[in-house]
């Protein structure tokens, strides 16, 4: 499903406007990206909580020009789904029919 899917079906269930519904996702994707990036981690109860996970310095091999490279510390983004959603997940019956199929 596309962010467009999304608001398509957002507007389609509430009876916002699309443009309003736009903007609305927008921000919201705007705020978790400025607020993760200024080191803070996102909570939403029920869906799940967006967080900067730390990744060590390593050392990492150039296989094409067989040499080492120094990775630096730093952190990447990252999603945990809150254990209701991972349980609607795994008792979806869509998704077990598709997979089976």
């Amino acid at each position: 499903m596309t962010k467009a899917e999304v608001i398509s079906e957002i507007a389609d269930k509430t009876g916002i406007e699309k443009s309003d519904v736009a903007a609305t996702v927008e921000a919201f994707f705007k705020v978790v990206k400025d607020s993760m990036a200024d080191g803070n981690n996102i909570y939403v109860r029920g869906f799940g909580s967006f967080v900067n996970k730390k990744r060590a310095k390593k050392v990492a091999r150039n296989i094409s020009k067989n040499t080492s490279i120094i990775i630096d510390e730093h952190y990447i983004p990252s999603f945990k789904p809150s254990k209701t959603f991972v349980a609607k997940i795994k008792n979806s019956k869509k998704i077990k029919e598709t997979v089976v199929s």
